[in-house]
């Protein structure tokens, strides 16, 4: 007897003895499914999102998408559904390529303007601390733009400037470290060269005024009066009531005086 006529023989003694035959495993969607068949796994698709399963949620989703069509209603939520699995399992650039399916190929579903506003917080959750590399905070900020140049007056709109402030912040921080450590090893011109820069690109960051406190302090060590004045101009301007600011500016030097 040859190897091939091995199985045949096998399924033909198991039947002959009672034994089932081994069960195959059930189908996966087919591409020809039938309305009824992609209700089903719709349905089972919804269910196991709100569970929080996410990976045999984005299981049905991705067999969802090779079945629905643009024209049905429910393409955008799959996708969108399939991103925010995809984001839940920390599959960042996942999520983003779905996301922005959903606004860049169905940009006026209702659905378009959130989908790009969490393609930038995944972005953004890629930079989890400021001290690592600003590039997917940098490109997180491109897209939260993106979304109020697109979808402007939107709650999505709202939120991404929200969102915008927030990492505006996280990268004056990071500046602010950068010139502290400076400071620490007595390099004052780089410390001074940051903290400008800090506040020329984020004037309106929360850590402005603590920063620009520590600057004048160094401009009074090194007898920079001038500097001092126009230092506590921009802060009386912009950050009135910082801490510290008060303190800072209350006795500014004399017009006459320059840079020592």
């Amino acid at each position: 007897m040859t190897r091939r006529h091995l199985p045949a023989l096998l399924l033909t003694l198991a039947a002959c003895f009672g034994a089932p035959p081994p069960r195959t495993p059930d189908p996966a969607l087919r591409v020809d499914a039938s309305n009824v068949q992609l209700d089903e796994h719709w349905a089972r698709a919804e269910a196991l999102y709100r569970a929080g399963r996410w990976a045999s949620a984005a299981t049905e989703l991705e067999r969802l998408g090779l079945e629905f069509t643009s024209a049905d209603p429910r393409m955008a939520r799959a996708r969108f559904y399939l991103a925010e699995c995809y984001f839940q399992m920390k599959s960042h650039l996942q999520a983003v390529r779905e996301f922005r399916r959903v606004s860049d190929e169905l940009p006026s579903d209702p659905l378009a303007p959130d989908a790009l506003l969490r393609a930038g917080d995944a972005f953004a959750d890629l930079w989890r601390r400021p001290e690592l590399d600003p590039t997917y905070a940098q490109t997180a900020i491109s897209t939260y733009q993106e979304v109020q140049n697109r979808y402007p007056g939107t709650h999505a709109s709202q939120v991404a400037q929200a969102r915008i402030n927030e990492l505006n912040d996280r990268l004056a921080v990071k500046q602010y470290r950068a010139a502290q450590y400076y400071m620490k090893y007595k390099a004052d011109d780089s410390a001074i060269l940051y903290i400008k820069d800090l506040a020329t690109a984020y004037p309106r960051a929360k850590v402005v005024p603590e920063a620009l406190v520590t600057l004048i302090a160094i401009y009074q060590r090194l007898g920079y009066t001038e500097d001092i004045r126009e230092t506590c101009a921009f802060l009386r301007r912009f950050h009135p009531q910082g801490q510290g600011v008060a303190e800072a500016c209350a006795d500014p030097a004399p017009t006459s005086a320059g840079r020592g």
